[in-house]
């Protein structure tokens, strides 16, 4: 349609400006129906949490001194009946065990950090093949001690034997060190772990008696590394 101007008179030379028509009832339809339709997009994506339906109260502070730490175990307990405490204490124990065994086994993973790595391990195999002096110290200083008490005299002999005994015990302490490093270097040249550190190691699993050394030995005395 033309627009007029005012005035009444037809002005031919500006172009005819259209003018859009109002929507249609169906199109008006099809607008509504395609807003329900992607309603829903432009919302952001729930928790699972919340989409599960699942509501997580507030953390529990750690407790601040070992009397509260008490009173919070204390209580956790009376919540539990007495079958089901039973229950979880054979559970911790039979876990607790397990953990030991493979200890003692010499599976890395529950190893301490002391007897972690392949040289630690060469280490142990090279203690455990010899017969050392430094492991017979501990029963003997046993047996000294108890005869000390039978008179002055035999206390003056005790004193001295404990005194060789110790002496001996630090020369073969010093020899075992540097040759447990001399190998360790040889075997792994690559490896960090050595000097003072590695021969105190070697030298206090040689002080232990044989079956109470952890992890247990592998090797038997005698046998070649």
């Amino acid at each position: 349609m033309k627009l007029l101007r005012r005035g009444g008179s037809d002005d031919s030379d500006k172009p005819e400006v259209s003018v859009p028509e109002a929507p249609s009832e169906e199109d008006a339809t099809q607008a509504a129906s395609s807003s329900r339709v992607t309603e829903g997009k432009g919302r952001p994506t729930p928790k699972r949490r919340d989409a599960e339906g699942k509501r997580r109260g507030p953390v529990a502070p750690a407790p601040l001194t070992a009397k509260e730490a008490r009173a919070r175990r204390k209580a956790a307990r009376k919540s539990k009946s007495k079958d089901q405490r039973k229950a979880e204490s054979a559970q911790r124990r039979a876990s607790a065990s397990e953990r030991r065994n493979r200890m003692l086994a010499g599976e890395e993973k529950f190893l301490l950090p002391r007897d972690r790595g392949p040289v630690r391990a060469y280490v142990r195999d090279i203690v455990d093949s010899r017969r050392n002096l430094v492991g017979l110290f501990m029963p003997l200083a046993l047996v000294l001690i108890m005869t000390m008490f039978l008179g002055p005299v035999i206390q003056q002999y005790v004193t001295l034997a404990m005194f060789v005994m110790m002496l001996l015990m630090v020369i073969e302490g010093i020899y075992l060190g540097r040759m447990v490093n001399k190998k360790a270097r040889a075997r792994f040249p690559d490896s960090t772990d050595g000097g003072f550190g590695l021969g105190w190691y070697a030298f206090v699993r040689a002080s232990q008696i044989r079956k109470l050394r952890a992890p247990l030995p592998r090797v038997k005395p005698g046998d070649a590394i």
